[in-house]
């Protein structure tokens, strides 16, 4: 029997202070091209603008869909500051099993604002 594989789909939200990038569905291999792909038409932040993904409404997430976060996170902070909402506990086990999670961490701050 085949896994049902639910479309990621995303939604932003933008001021001048910040941008929100809320994710909805799975993020998994067979779903994060479109997201990859269109990245730099919704994620070009202004300087000293912070960059949030909010994660609650992920279903799932697997290590392509993990690696391509943590790509994210590490290019564009950079620049600007990003961090994770809502982190699914999924999340922070992939980065312990990667030997990744002393560097998720600091990006795991937006949590303390829930």
């Amino acid at each position: 029997m085949s896994k049902v594989v639910t479309p990621l789909e995303w939604n932003i939200q933008q001021n001048s202070e910040s941008v929100m990038i809320r994710l909805f569905g799975d993020l998994t291999r067979d779903t994060l091209l479109p997201l990859w792909q269109q990245r730099a038409s919704f994620l070009s932040p202004k300087p000293n603008q912070h960059i949030y993904w909010n994660l609650e409404s992920l279903n799932q997430i697997d290590s392509a869909g993990f690696t391509l976060l943590a790509e994210m996170l590490n290019h564009y902070q950079k620049q600007n500051t990003n961090g994770i909402m809502n982190a699914p506990n999924s999340i922070k086990k992939l980065a312990e099993l990667f030997d990744l999670d002393e560097w998720l961490r600091p990006f795991l701050y937006c949590e303390k604002l829930k």
